[in-house]
Parts: structure tokens; C-alpha cells; sequence
């Protein structure tokens, strides 16, 4: 399968934050935030915010003297054993904070093995998650977590998904029409969010962002009810600045 991957915002947000722990690692008795800038040649203003990021993850703590740390995330992402049950644990972490700060509920999915697999949710009382009437892996033409999966592939990856997958109509607003759908994921920007307006199911709005580590294709994706489809591209821009610490979690 061959990806189409270009370098969005959060991918440079994670990669920073990368080198900034590497740095901080690297000091097993603690580095001030001054060493850390010059070390890494980020500027101070975002090497705050990156800092602050990395101590609510858990990833970095703080000293009494003002110094830096790793903290007790990082211990347990790195650690061989376990690795995996912390992974899920962080991620849960994650995106139960995105499901707070953009008042959606909030999906981590990736494409494994040609198919969709939505790994991970984060819902609640005032944020219910979207009701799956029809399973996501066959309605990767009518969701924005499949049109965002979809446009990290290449045309032929693209084809061949839709080719096990035809296009069925779910709403009136769904695209059918394999050309127009193709057209549409080309024409996708990787900073844009995907939007599902009704495409999946009457009365439910969605975004997704895409979150690449390495070779794999994810994203992130929320779900608003429709009566706050206004909220929803306010929303997806919230998601999307917030999307670094998954992939920060998922890199390490």
C-alpha cells in the first residue's frame, strides 16, 4: 500500500516535542529550559508551549531548581514491558482531554490491513458517540474518518479499497459516484479537516484530522449532533492543535 503523506501541523509539533525529550534524557539529573532552546534551536515562545504540553502529558516533570525531567509516562512508554497496556492507557488519557476541550465526542483510527479500525473513543453524557448503524468499514466513502483515511492512501490504494467497498447510498447527502469521490479526496488538503455533513447518518455532523507516524495512517475524528453543526469547524481546528500528543505517544 502506497501512502500519500505530506507534513501537517501537529506532525511538526510531535516531531519538535521528540527532540525536545531526547534532549531532556539525555540529562538524567535535569536540564533548564534555556539549555533545552539552545540544544534544539527552538524558539523560546514555543518551547514554552511545548514544555507545557509535555509536563500535562506526564512525559516531563519539573524540578524544585526549575529544571526539566522525564516523567513517569515516558518511563512507561519506553519500557518494553507493559509498552503496549501504557500505550492505551496514555492515548485514553488523550483523548478524553480532547473530548473535553472541543465538547465532542472523539475517535483515534487507522487503516490496517486494507480495512478501517477505529481503536480508541472518548464519550460522555453531553458528548454521545455517533450510533454506528452501519459499520465504519463499509462506510469509509460516507464518514470523515474514512475520507480522511482514504485521502493518505494513493489513487490505486484508494481503488482497491472502493473496489471491496462499493460506495452505498446512506443519506441523500452521500456521494455514490466513485469518480466524484475520487476527485473530492485529490482535491483534500492535509491541513483542511475532513467534514461529514449528514453523509453517514441524518442528524450527525463529523471532522477528522490525519495523524501520520511513520508508515501507518491514522487520524482523529469527532461527532456533534446536528443542532451544534455550527460548533464544528471550530471544533475540528481545536482537534487538530490538539493532535500532537497522540502522535508524540504513538512515535515513542
Amino acid at each position: 500500500m502506497a501512502l500519500k503523506h505530506e507534513p501537517t501541523a501537529p506532525n511538526h509539533s510531535a516531531q519538535d516535542a521528540l527532540r525536545v525529550l531526547e534532549t531532556v534524557a539525555r540529562h538524567a539529573g535535569g536540564v533548564t529550559d534555556a539549555e533545552i532552546a539552545r540544544r534544539t534551536g527552538i524558539g523560546s515562545e514555543r518551547l514554552t508551549a511545548l514544555l507545557l504540553m509535555l509536563r500535562r502529558e506526564g512525559y516531563v516533570e519539573q524540578t524544585t531548581d526549575g529544571a526539566y525531567v522525564t516523567g513517569v509516562a515516558l518511563a512507561r512508554l519506553g519500557s518494553a514491558q507493559g509498552h503496549d497496556q501504557a500505550l492505551s492507557e496514555q492515548l485514553q488519557r488523550t483523548l478524553d482531554r480532547l473530548r473535553d476541550s472541543v465538547g465532542a465526542a472523539v475517535y483515534i483510527s487507522r487503516y490496517e490491513d486494507g480495512e478501517i479500525k477505529v481503536t480508541g473513543c472518548a464519550e460522555g453524557p453531553g458528548t454521545p458517540a455517533v450510533h454506528q448503524w452501519v459499520d465504519f468499514r463499509s462506510a469509509a466513502h460516507a464518514t470523515a474518518i474514512g475520507k480522511s483515511l482514504l485521502g493518505q492512501l494513493d489513487l490505486n490504494a484508494r481503488r482497491d479499497h472502493l473496489s471491496r467497498h462499493r460506495p452505498a447510498r446512506l443519506t441523500s447527502r452521500t456521494i455514490t459516484n466513485e469518480r466524484v469521490l475520487l476527485s473530492k479526496l485529490d482535491a483534500q488538503s492535509p491541513t483542511v479537516p475532513v467534514l461529514d455533513l449528514q453523509e453517514y447518518a441524518p442528524g450527525t455532523v463529523c471532522a477528522a484530522v490525519p495523524i501520520t507516524a511513520g508508515s501507518s495512517v491514522g487520524c482523529l475524528a469527532l461527532s456533534l449532533p446536528l443542532e451544534h453543526a455550527h460548533r464544528l469547524r471550530q471544533a475540528a481546528h481545536t482537534l487538530n492543535r490538539g493532535a500532537a500528543p497522540v502522535l508524540l505517544s504513538l512515535a515513542i
